[in-house]
Order: C-alpha cells, then sequence, then structure tokens
C-alpha cells in the first residue's frame, strides 16, 4: 500500500506518523511545498520573540526522525492530482503514484485589494521565510503597522511587542478579534493593548500605501495617514486548493469531507485547514483552522486510509489566546442560539469578562477574558453537552459557579462554594 501525503504541517506528519504505526510495511511519502524540515506556523511568534530558534519551530526534532520512520518527506509542489490513474503531478515535472491520498495543504494568506499592497516593505507572517524577513526589519524602536487583527494579527502582535517596536494595529471591524470576541471582549483586549503601548485602530481601513526612501506612508480611510517601516499584512487566510481544478474532489470554501474525512473521490482523504468537515455543534461542513483540530484530523483520517474505519465526531470551534498577557478563549456557539439564554460576569476595570451561553439547560458556548484556570471546565461542559438541570439557574445568576456545576454534574462531586475569578 502506497500512501501521499500532500503537506508537511501538523495534520500531515501525525497523518504518516499513525499509518506508519497502523501500516508497518506501507510506503508513505510526505509532500510539502517549502524548503524547510517540517514545522509548525503556531511557533513561529515564539521565533519572532526570540524565545526560540528556528529549530524550535520544527515539529519533530532530530535530522533523522522520518528516516528512521521509513516516512520519505520530498520538497515539491503539488500541480494536479488525477484520480483515473492515483497520480499526483509535481512542479518538478515529476509524478507519484498512490493508492491513498492525504491532502493537508492547509492554507495561504490574502491580501485586500489596495493600492501598493505589493510594494516590498510589505510582508505577511505565514512562513519561515516571513518570519526571517520580519526578523530582519523589525528593529527595537522601529515603526511597524500590523494590519489586522484577527486570531492571527493578534499573535503576530504579540510577537512584534516582544521585539520593542512602535506597533500601530489597523483593524477594519469595529473591534479586535471579531470572530472570536462580542463587543465587550474585543473592546476590552483594546484598551488592554492601548494601555501597553500599542496603537490600535479599529473601524479603520487602509486605502493605499506608498514608499518613498525606504519608508512607508498608509493613508487611512478618514483622510489621516501613517508612516511606517514595516507592514505586516494579517488580513486573512485561504485553503490551498486550486490544483484540485478537474480533479472531481468536491470543494466549497475547502475539502468537503465526510465523517471518516474521506473526500467525495473514494481514496482521497483531507485534513486539516483546508479541510471543511463536521462541526460538533452545528453538524454542518465547516472549517476550524486550529493545530488541534489538524492534529485529529490528521490521526482520523491516517486510520480510515489504513484500513480501520474511524468517525470524526466533529470538530469544536475554539480559540485560546494570548495577548500581552491576556488570556481570552471562545468556544463553540459563542454568540449563542435562537431562543437560548446567556449569563454575563463583566469586570471592565479589572479585564476579566465571562459569558456562558445555553440552550436550554446545556452550555453551548462561551466567552472568557483574564479567565484561566476554569477554562478546560467551560470546554468540557460544551464538548460533553452534560444537562445541567436546575444549576443551569444558578449560573444564570453566576456564571462564577461553572468549576461547581461541572463537577457536580459531570463528577457527582458536590460543591456549594462560589469560585469568582
Amino acid at each position: 500500500m502506497k500512501h501521499i501525503i500532500i503537506g508537511a504541517g501538523p495534520a500531515g506528519v501525525i497523518a504518516a506518523e499513525t499509518l506508519r504505526r497502523t501500516d508497518p510495511a506501507a510506503e508513505i511519502t510526505i509532500i510539502g511545498s517549502e524548503p524547510e524540515a517540517p514545522y509548525s506556523r503556531m511557533a513561529l511568534p515564539y521565533l519572532l520573540a526570540e524565545d526560540i530558534a528556528e529549530e524550535g519551530t520544527h515539529l519533530r526534532h532530530g535530522t533523522d526522525h522520518f528516516d528512521d520512520l521509513n516516512i520519505k518527506v520530498l520538497q515539491d509542489r503539488v500541480t494536479a492530482v488525477k484520480p483515473a490513474n492515483k497520480t499526483v503531478e509535481l512542479a518538478s515535472g515529476a509524478s507519484e503514484q498512490y493508492d491513498r491520498l492525504l491532502i493537508a495543504t492547509g492554507s495561504h494568506t490574502t491580501r485586500p485589494p489596495i493600492p501598493g499592497m505589493d510594494l516590498p516593505g510589505i510582508v505577511n507572517c505565514w512562513t519561515l521565510a516571513d518570519g526571517r524577513a520580519i526578523a530582519d526589519k523589525a528593529a527595537a524602536g522601529s515603526r511597524v503597522v500590523l494590519m489586522g487583527a484577527g486570531f492571527i494579527g493578534c499573535i503576530v502582535l504579540e510577537a512584534l511587542a516582544a521585539r520593542k517596536v512602535q506597533l500601530t494595529v489597523v483593524e477594519m471591524a469595529d473591534r479586535m478579534l471579531p470572530r472570536m470576541m462580542d463587543e465587550t471582549g474585543g473592546d476590552m483586549i483594546k484598551r488592554w493593548c492601548e494601555n501597553q503601548g500599542v496603537k490600535v485602530l479599529t473601524s479603520t481601513k487602509v486605502t493605499g500605501i506608498k514608499e518613498k526612501d525606504g519608508a512607508m506612508t498608509l493613508s487611512l480611510g478618514d483622510g489621516s495617514a501613517i508612516e511606517a517601516d514595516l507592514v505586516v499584512c494579517a488580513t486573512g487566510v485561504q485553503p490551498n486548493i486550486d490544483f484540485l481544478a478537474g480533479s472531481g474532489v468536491a470543494t466549497d470554501m475547502g475539502i468537503l469531507v465526510d465523517h471518516n474525512l474521506q473526500t467525495s473521490v473514494a481514496g482521497i482523504y483531507a485534513a486539516g485547514d483546508v479541510a471543511q468537515g463536521p462541526d460538533f455543534s452545528t453538524g454542518k461542513q465547516e472549517i476550524h483552522a486550529i493545530q488541534p483540530t489538524a492534529s485529529e484530523h490528521g490521526r482520523i483520517a491516517a486510520l480510515n486510509m489504513a484500513g480501520q474505519p474511524t468517525n470524526f465526531k466533529g470538530s469544536l470551534s475554539m480559540n485560546v489566546l494570548n495577548t500581552l498577557e491576556l488570556i481570552s478563549s471562545s468556544f463553540g456557539l459563542w454568540m449563542g442560539v435562537p431562543g437560548g439564554e446567556r449569563a454575563e460576569a463583566v469586570d471592565k476595570d479589572g479585564f476579566k469578562y465571562l459569558r456562558l451561553e445555553f440552550d436550554g439547560d446545556v452550555v453551548v458556548g462561551a466567552l472568557a477574558l483574564g479567565l484561566t484556570q476554569h477554562v478546560g471546565v467551560i470546554r468540557g461542559l460544551v464538548q460533553t453537552k452534560v444537562k445541567l438541570g436546575d444549576w443551569k439557574d444558578k449560573l444564570l445568576q453566576d456564571p462564577h459557579l461553572v468549576m461547581d456545576a461541572y463537577l457536580e454534574r459531570t463528577q457527582g462531586i458536590a460543591s456549594p462554594a462560589s469560585r469568582p475569578f
């Protein structure tokens, strides 16, 4: 049996290792499009903050790891998939045959259609090459503009602040983290960043960028302008699916997969940021571009590829973020459901916030800010869909009791004590 995995990120690497454990005699090849050892994009901010060296971004350490597992790692780019003869075509002109194929190609960055976005002083933060470019230009005291304050943008924000640059964040939405936080949480994070010397402009659009003598001028929608030595663009990503044209593999926003992570073409699977699969909360097919989902995708897809039918229960929309030491998290349907109820506790001055969303007596979503000790408990309540009974009314009055509710309803441990932030 010959397995080919397109993509050398967490989903691809975990799939390859799972296949080796499950099918010791199989031929396994990982095809990665970057001239690097397999690495984690999530480690790039730690590299920029100089907390780790480049080797620290690598998914596996030791030059012989993949050789020892008899896993071939090929640095090339797949240009086409041909299911009729079970081959993938490569940019080098070569081709590879497969019996089972896993597509774990991840995403690529996108830039808004703004005049000047192609200037050399504008970089993304998505690849090791990007990380090297930023590290070269983001010296202490330099003027840096970060475009985008979503999840990726705020991770980059942390790293840039650690480099002691003069940082300005520009976000089109009315708040930071608009897909992860409501207005209350987003505004708290903005104030927190501003209190630590980061300038944050929300509801602000960049309309054009010009460069002169190595410096850039960003024109804004309100008629003002910002000067910058470096612009980091974190305005969004899209799944890498263009090479599938004509393959018969069904796509939407990403590659559509079933509960076995198989695509519309038998023998072809997808995993990670490129896979549009079952959502735990809604049952719909969604993309959840987070590393825990990618890792689980890789493991389950590999088991199915190896002939061990394994069901994927669905990915939970989940984000946990550290923004200049302020921890924020969101789980499930944090925006609520029609007819549902909500419990909130807000301490704006203390930068603490907890919001629980109910469907009947089940917690289906949550937001938390400045709260770390009960994050796992909140996730557990959402994932187990445990019925809270009379604990729901108690939480509506005081959501701080979430730990007590979890212990009693899942472990049978009664505790009348309130557990505040």
